[in-house]
C-alpha cells in the first residue's frame, strides 16, 4: 500500500448552535474517506481534520455544508455578532410579546377585535424572532434528529396554527400567548448560552496578545516579532519582555516568569541560561539568541494546549436536549393517533382536531424553556453576589461529578505576593543596632524592582527611613548602597567574604523550609538573614476543609520546589502534593488522573494553568489570577478567596439540582397531561393554564436559590465552617506562615 503523508486543514463553522451540533459535524468528518482524526472546537467555531490526499479541503466545506452548517471563506463565524443577533430579535420578542400575554391573560384589558391585535403581534415573534428554530427543527428533521429548537418550533407552529384558524373562522379559543412565551423564554436562554461560549473562547485570543510585538536586535534594529528567525540575536532591556524563546548570551538579569510558570520567585539568568519568550526581565540587560519562533515557542505550545484541551472535552447535550429526543417522536405520535382515533369514532372534526392541538400544546416546552435558563439565571444572580462567576449550564453538570479538585499554589493556596515572614541577627550585632540595620537594609532593597527585593524594601519606613545613595546593583548577586555613612550590601552567599555560623545556620533552616534566604550586612559580613515567602491566604485551611466535606480529594499541583510545596500542603491540610512540574505537564498531570477514572476540578490563576484548566472536567479560577486563565475556566472566584472556590462548586451543585427538579416537574407534568388531552379530558384552553401552573412551579423552585449563602457566609455566622477541625488544628502553622 502507498504510504500517504498526512496534512492537517483547518475551516471555520458557522452555524453551530450547541455541542449537539459540534458533536455531529466532527461524526460526519470522520467518516470521510482518508480522513484519521477529526476535531470540532465548538467554542472556537472551528473544525480541524488531519486527512491524506483523498482529501482536501473542498471536501471538508462540502461535508459541512451537506449538515446544514456554514464554512466561510474568509473567517470564523462571528459569535459576538451571533449574541448581538440573539439578544436584538429576544428583546423586540418581548416588546411585542408583552402586550399579547397581557390582554389574552387579563380579561379586563381584552376589546373588541383583541384576537386580531395579537394576531398580528404574534406572528413576527413566531415566525421572525423565532426563525432559527425552525430552521434547526427543519435540519434536524432531514438527518433524523430531535433537539428542543424542533419541539420550540412544533409547539410555536400549532399554537400559531390553531389559533389563527380558530381567528378565521370564528370558532374556537386562541392561544397566541402561548406561542409567545415559548419564543420568548427559549431566546433568552439561548442568547445566555452564546455569550458564555463567546467569553470562552476568548481565552486562546487572549494568549496569543501575551508576546512582544517587536525586538530590538543586537545592531539597535527594531524588527516585528514575526520576522525573527532562529539563531538571531536579540537585546532585552530591564522592563522589556523577552520576544522569543532563546539562549542567553551575554549578561545576568532576574527574569519575572510567573505569567508563564505562576511563581512569585524570578529566576535569575546568565550566559548558557534558557528564556521564554513573553517572559519579564526585571533588571540588568541580557543578549539572547532565538532558539524557537512562530509556532515553535513555549508560549504558542500553551495556546495549542488550549485550543487541544477545549476541543477534547465531551460534548454533553443539555439534559432537555437528550430527553426530547424521545419525547418529540413519542408526542407527535400521540397527537397523530388521537386525531385518527377520534375521526375513526365517529366524532366531529373540531372535536378530534381540538383533541391532537391540545396533545401539541401540552407538549409545547414552556416549562422546559424555563428550567434550564432561569435556574441558570438564579443560579448565576446569586453567584454574582458572592463573587461566583459561572460559565453555562454544562458547567453545573460538571461540578456534580468531579472527585478530586487539584490546587495551584502560587496566587491561590497562597497570597502570590512575597513577604518577608522571618530575620535572624547576628549575635555580634548589639540589641541597640538591629532595627536600624534592618531600616538600612530595607532603605537599599527600595531602590530595586525585583519582586524579592519589594518585599525586603517594605520592612522599612519608606516615608521616615533613612536615605540609600551610591546604589549599585549586580545582577544575580545582590546590591549595595550607602546608607547613613555606611556601605551596606544586599543579596546571596556570595555578595560577603564572611557569613557567620549563626547566620548561615538561620538561612539554611528558612531554606529547607521552602523559603528563600536573603543576607544583608557590613563591610564584607553577613550580619543578618530574612526569610522571604509567599504567604498563605487565611482562608485556605478552611477551604480544604470544605474541599473535604463535598466529598473531594485535594491535590497541590505546583512549579515551585518540593519543600516549598510539601510545607504549604502540610500547613493546609491538602491530601497530596505534587511539585516541581512544568507548565506542559500540568496538563498531563490532569490527564493522567481522568485517565485514572478520576473526575477532576482544577483551581489556578496563572497563563501556565490555563491548559490543565482547560482540560479539566472543571476548570476554576480565582479572581486575583490572569485574564487567560479567568477566560480558560468554567468557574471564576472574583476575589481570589479559596473558601469562594467552595461556594462556587456547591452553588453550582445546589443549581445544578434545581435545573433537574424543575426539569423533572416539567417532564412530569407533560407524561401525566398528555394522555388526558389525548382522550378529550383537557381542552387547549385547560391546557394552556396547565402550562402555566407548570411554569409557576419553576419559577418558584429556581428562585429559592436566592437563599444560598455558602461555606464563606456560614464563616461569617460563626458556623460549622468556621470550626472545622482541620482548620483548628493547623492555626498555628498558618499564622507562622502568614504573619511577619
Amino acid at each position: 500500500m502507498a504510504d500517504r503523508s498526512l496534512v492537517r486543514t483547518d475551516v471555520p463553522v458557522g452555524g453551530m448552535t450547541c455541542a449537539a451540533c459540534a458533536s455531529r459535524i466532527q461524526s460526519q468528518l470522520a467518516d470521510l474517506d482518508g480522513v484519521t482524526d477529526a476535531l470540532v472546537n465548538f467554542a472556537a467555531g472551528t473544525a480541524t481534520v488531519r486527512h491524506d490526499d483523498r482529501v482536501d479541503e473542498d471536501d471538508v466545506r462540502s461535508a459541512i455544508a451537506g449538515l446544514g452548517y456554514s464554512s466561510p471563506e474568509a473567517e470564523r463565524s462571528d459569535e459576538r455578532r451571533r449574541e448581538h443577533e440573539l439578544q436584538r430579535r429576544w428583546i423586540i420578542a418581548l416588546l411585542l410579546g408583552a402586550p399579547v400575554v397581557l390582554v389574552s391573560m387579563v380579561p379586563a384589558l381584552q376589546f373588541d377585535g383583541w384576537e386580531w391585535v395579537a394576531g398580528l403581534l404574534t406572528t413576527p415573534v413566531v415566525f421572525w424572532a423565532g426563525w432559527s428554530f425552525h430552521r434547526s427543527a427543519l435540519r434536524n428533521l432531514r438527518h433524523h434528529a430531535a433537539t428542543m429548537d424542533t419541539l420550540v418550533s412544533l409547539g410555536t407552529t400549532a399554537a400559531w396554527t390553531w389559533s389563527t384558524a380558530a381567528l378565521v373562522l370564528d370558532d374556537g379559543h386562541v392561544y397566541y400567548e402561548t406561542a409567545v412565551v415559548i419564543v420568548v423564554l427559549i431566546l433568552l436562554g439561548k442568547w445566555l448560552e452564546v455569550r458564555a461560549t463567546r467569553r470562552s473562547g476568548d481565552a486562546i485570543r487572549a494568549l496569543a496578545d501575551l508576546s512582544a510585538p517587536t525586538a530590538i536586535l543586537v545592531d539597535g534594529t527594531e524588527i516585528s516579532r514575526d520576522q525573527l528567525e532562529v539563531g538571531m540575536r536579540f537585546r532585552v532591556r530591564p522592563g522589556d519582555k523577552v520576544a522569543t524563546d532563546g539562549c542567553v548570551v551575554e549578561g545576568h538579569a532576574a527574569v519575572d516568569a510567573s505569567m508563564i510558570t505562576g511563581e512569585p520567585v524570578p529566576v535569575e539568568v546568565g550566559p548558557g541560561d534558557t528564556v521564554v519568550g513573553a517572559t519579564i526581565n526585571t533588571d540588568g540587560s541580557l543578549v539572547v539568541e532565538a532558539t524557537a519562533v512562530g509556532a515553535a515557542t513555549a508560549l504558542a505550545q500553551i495556546v495549542q494546549l488550549v485550543e487541544r484541551a477545549q476541543g477534547s472535552r465531551a460534548n454533553v447535550q443539555r439534559l432537555a436536549d437528550r430527553v426530547a429526543g424521545v419525547f418529540v417522536p413519542v408526542a407527535i405520535a400521540i397527537a397523530a393517533i388521537a386525531l385518527a382515533t377520534w375521526l375513526a369514532t365517529g366524532a366531529a372534526a373540531s372535536d378530534a382536531v381540538t383533541a391532537a392541538v391540545a396533545v401539541l400544546i401540552i407538549a409545547c416546552p414552556c416549562a422546559l424553556g424555563l428550567a434550564t435558563p432561569l435556574g441558570i439565571m438564579v443560579g448565576t444572580g446569586r453567584g454574582a453576589q458572592l463573587g461566583v462567576i459561572i460559565k453555562g449550564g454544562e458547567v453545573l453538570e460538571d461540578s456534580r461529578r468531579v472527585d478530586t479538585i487539584v490546587l495551584d499554589k502560587t496566587g491561590t493556596v497562597t497570597e502570590g505576593r512575597m513577604r518577608v515572614v522571618d530575620t535572624t541577627c547576628s549575635d555580634e550585632v548589639p540589641a541597640a543596632e538591629r532595627d536600624e540595620l534592618l531600616v538600612a537594609v530595607a532603605a537599599v532593597e527600595a531602590h530595586s524592582e525585583h519582586p524579592i527585593a519589594r518585599a525586603v524594601a517594605r520592612i522599612g519606613d519608606g516615608s521616615h527611613g533613612p536615605v540609600a545613595e551610591d546604589f549599585i546593583s549586580s545582577p544575580g548577586r545582590g546590591v549595595s548602597a550607602t546608607v547613613s555613612g555606611q556601605r551596606i550590601d544586599v543579596g546571596r552567599r556570595a555578595v560577603f567574604r564572611e557569613v557567620p555560623a549563626s547566620i548561615e545556620a538561620a538561612a539554611r533552616s528558612y531554606e529547607q523550609a521552602g523559603r528563600t534566604a536573603v543576607f544583608g550586612g557590613r563591610d564584607g559580613t553577613a550580619e543578618v538573614a530574612l526569610a522571604v515567602a509567599d504567604v498563605i491566604k487565611p482562608t485556605s485551611p478552611a477551604a480544604i476543609a470544605a474541599f473535604h466535606e463535598l466529598g473531594l480529594t485535594t491535590t497541590l499541583l505546583t512549579g515551585d520546589n518540593a519543600a516549598t510545596a510539601a510545607a504549604v500542603g502540610e500547613a493546609v491540610g491538602i491530601d497530596e502534593v505534587i511539585a516541581e512540574v512544568l507548565p506542559e505537564d500540568k496538563d498531563a498531570q490532569i490527564t493522567t488522573l481522568q485517565q485514572a477514572g478520576q473526575r477532576v476540578a482544577m483551581v489556578g490563576d496563572g497563563i501556565n494553568d490555563a491548559p490543565a484548566l482547560a482540560r479539566a472536567d472543571l476548570g476554576i479560577a480565582v479572581g486575583t489570577g490572569t485574564d487567560v486563565a479567568i477566560e480558560a475556566s468554567d468557574l471564576t472566584v472574583v476575589s481570589g478567596d479559596l473558601l469562594g472556590v467552595a461556594d462556587a462548586i456547591a452553588l453550582a451543585r445546589r443549581t445544578l439540582s434545581t435545573i433537574r427538579g424543575n426539569l423533572f416537574w416539567a417532564f412530569a407534568y407533560n407524561t401525566a397531561a398528555i394522555p388526558l388531552a389525548a382522550f378529550g379530558v383537557l381542552n387547549p384552553m385547560i391546557a394552556a393554564a396547565a402550562m402555566g401552573l407548570s411554569s409557576l412551579f419553576v419559577v418558584s423552585n429556581s428562585l429559592r436559590l436566592r437563599n444560598f449563602s455558602g461555606y464563606r457566609g456560614s464563616v461569617s455566622r460563626g458556623g460549622a465552617a468556621s470550626s472545622a477541625p482541620s482548620a483548628a488544628v493547623r492555626a498555628q502553622d498558618v499564622a507562622r506562615l502568614t504573619d511577619v
